[in-house]
Order: structure tokens, then C-alpha cells, then sequence
């Protein structure tokens, strides 16, 4: 049986440069070499895409490899080389994207995979949008009924032209403790708690370096409980984990640099905690539009035991202790058969979405 081509895609422009690099390196790692040849496509800070022939470095491949041009449309799996690309492939079975951030899962990326007819593993254009925009997403999950922390959103406008009336605004409506998260973004970066409402001035500013909207949350004192959801149409939510961070909050040190942070897997739930957390991160899911994959971050309550969700994330951390594929491990589906599983539905879709009528015919 011929080996299934496929591309590994990841680095890109944003701050999450590092994190989809080691991602990319453990996925490397667990591909079963009997089944596919895995080309790399490193993605550079200024945006430039870096073939890789089987068995490159990655880091070698962002720093010294040709260049070439992204899927275009109408070449349907094939990736067109430039002058000193000689090598490339004429064609890709299926693109395994992990890039993150900006540019890798706010459906940019997945709208360039669609023009050229790729598959690809994750969430398709408006999916991924949506579980990337903070804001978008609490409205959809409120309107679905699934339980979210009361939030305000504040514009870099207005902070710009009136900071005093949005501090006072967001803290009439919340009070303090807050947080505050660029709309846009992941990792944490750009996100601060908030005491007083004093502070709150600077880390709205702080955020707003980040992304044009900043996303106000009233801080809960509450464990944070993850769930990994897999599938199409029909998902399957894994047992849920919980992070316990010795830092104020999980913020990016804490999930990349800390190593005193835990991660229990599974979590420990009651019974009916663990099939609560199950069933809203499927019903998330299905609100967001979510396809191949998704982590789903929870609040826990201390004092109610109240669910809340706080975000989808469309390509989470893959490295091997990341928590969503240690979720799937704790739920009986090991890191290499994660992957294959993964490929194959992007592989499903891909055929489910190609025998659609694109032509109207007159019955």
C-alpha cells in the first residue's frame, strides 16, 4: 500500500512561533513511518513558506530552506515549487497544519487550504474563526445555553480615546477581580488579572498590543478542568484533566516554562461533574462549529460547582505532555493512533465535502 503524502505545516508569524515548532516535533516524532512521508512546511517570522524533503530539521528547514509558494487555487493538493525547490512534491495527500495563533487557526490558513482543494486536519474557515474570536465565541456558547463567565468586550478604540470610560464602565458592570485577554489570541499572552480597578487602565492597553478587541472577564475562583473533544459530525469527548498552576494563573510561563505546574489526568471529578464536563464540551463543539479536533477549557467553580466554559481552542498543543493528546492517552486512544485517527477524518471530510453537486441541475 502506497504511503499517504503529507505536510506538516507549522511555525508562522505569531507570538505562538515556539510552542507550534515543539508541536510539530513530537507530531514528527509519532507518525508511523510505514504509513506516510512527511514533508515539512516551516512557516518564518516574516511569512515566508520553507520546504522540507522527508527527514529534515525543522528548525534547519524555517532557517535555510526553499521557498515555496502556498497551495493556490485550482492545484488541488499540489504545492507549486519555486526556482531552487527542486524536490518538491507534485502533490499532497493531506496537510496536518499546527500552526497557532494568528494566521494558523482564525481560519486564514484554512481558507487557503480550501481554495486549493487540500485536506486538512482541524476545523474548517468559519469554525476556526470562531473558536479563535474570545468574544464571537461567548455569544454563540450564551445563545446555545452553555454556562460562560459574565465578560465585557472593550474596542482599542475606545481605549485609545477615552481609557478612563471603559475602565469605569467594565468595572460598573463586573466588579474586580477581572481578567483581561486579547479577543484573538491564545497561550495566554497578553492576559493579566486584575485586583483593583486602578490597574485594570494598563492591562487593558497591555492587551490591545495584541488584537484590536480586548475580552473583560469577571474572575471566578475556580478549578481549571479541560476536556479534548475528536471527531466530524459525530464527536467523542475524552475524560476531562485538571491544570493546577503554582502561578497566580495558568498564563504562559505557567504552561510552557513552569515545570511545578500539574496536569491530573484524569481529573478528580465526581461522577456526575466528569459527565457534565463531557456533555457541554460537545455541546460547545457543535456551537462553534467544530470539526477534526478542539480543546475545551473549563471553569470550575469552587464554592457552586458550576461549569462554565471559557474557550474552544481548534489546534491545541501537541507535544506529548500537552493535555489534549494526554486526555485521549488517559482515554484509551495512545498519541500515534490520535494522529492516524486525526489524518483520517480530515480524509473523510475531504470526500464528504468533494461529492457535493457544485453545479445546479434542474431535478
Amino acid at each position: 500500500m502506497a504511503k499517504l503524502e503529507v505536510a506538516l505545516l507549522y511555525g508562522g508569524r505569531s507570538v505562538e512561533h515556539e510552542v507550534s515548532i515543539a508541536s510539530a516535533r513530537s507530531i514528527l516524532r509519532a507518525l508511523d513511518p510505514s504509513r506516510y512521508r512527511v514533508w515539512l512546511l516551516g512557516v518564518d517570522r516574516a511569512g515566508r513558506w520553507r520546504l522540507g524533503a522527508p527527514g529534515s530539521e525543522l528548525e534547519s528547514v524555517l532557517e535555510r530552506g526553499p521557498e515555496v509558494r502556498p497551495p493556490v487555487a485550482g492545484s488541488q493538493g499540489q504545492i507549486v515549487p519555486l526556482s531552487g525547490a527542486e524536490g518538491a512534491p507534485t502533490r499532497v495527500d493531506v496537510v496536518f497544519p499546527i500552526v497557532h495563533g494568528a494566521g494558523g487557526e482564525d481560519g486564514t490558513l484554512q481558507g487557503l487550504l480550501e481554495l486549493a482543494g487540500v485536506p486538512y486536519v482541524g476545523a474548517r474557515v468559519l469554525g476556526s474563526a470562531l473558536q479563535m474570536d474570545k468574544e464571537i465565541s461567548k455569544r454563540l456558547l450564551q445563545a446555545a445555553g452553555v454556562p460562560v463567565v459574565p465578560w465585557q468586550l472593550v474596542r482599542r478604540s475606545e481605549i485609545a480615546s477615552d481609557p478612563r470610560a471603559a475602565v469605569t464602565r467594565v468595572v460598573e458592570a463586573l466588579g474586580v477581580p477581572l481578567f483581561t485577554k486579547p479577543a484573538n489570541g491564545g497561550s495566554s499572552v497578553g492576559t493579566q488579572r486584575i485586583e483593583r480597578p486602578e490597574s485594570l487602565g494598563r492591562a487593558l492597553a497591555e492587551a490591545a498590543r495584541y488584537d484590536t478587541k480586548v475580552v473583560v472577564e469577571r474572575a471566578v475562583d475556580a478549578r481549571e478542568i479541560e476536556v479534548a473533544v475528536l471527531g466530524n459530525e459525530s464527536a467523542e469527548a475524552s475524560l476531562p484533566g485538571e491544570i493546577r498552576p503554582r502561578r497566580e494563573f495558568y498564563d504562559y510561563e505557567a504552561k510552557y516554562v513552569d515545570e511545578a505546574t500539574e496536569l491530573l489526568v484524569p481529573a478528580p471529578l465526581s461522577e456526575g461533574l466528569t459527565e457534565r464536563a463531557r456533555e457541554l464540551a460537545l455541546a460547545a463543539y457543535a456551537a462553534l462549529e467544530g470539526e477534526g479536533l478542539a480543546r475545551v477549557d473549563f471553569l470550575l467553580d469552587r464554592g457552586s460547582e458550576s461549569l462554565y466554559v471559557s474557550e474552544l481552542n481548534s489546534l491545541p498543543g501537541f507535544t506529548e505532555v500537552s493535555m489534549y493528546p494526554r486526555l485521549w492517552e488517559a482515554s484509551g486512544l495512545p498519541y500515534p493512533q490520535l494522529l492516524d485517527r486525526l489524518i483520517e477524518l480530515a480524509l473523510d471530510r475531504h470526500r464528504t465535502r468533494a461529492a457535493l453537486e457544485t453545479t445546479y441541475r434542474r431535478s
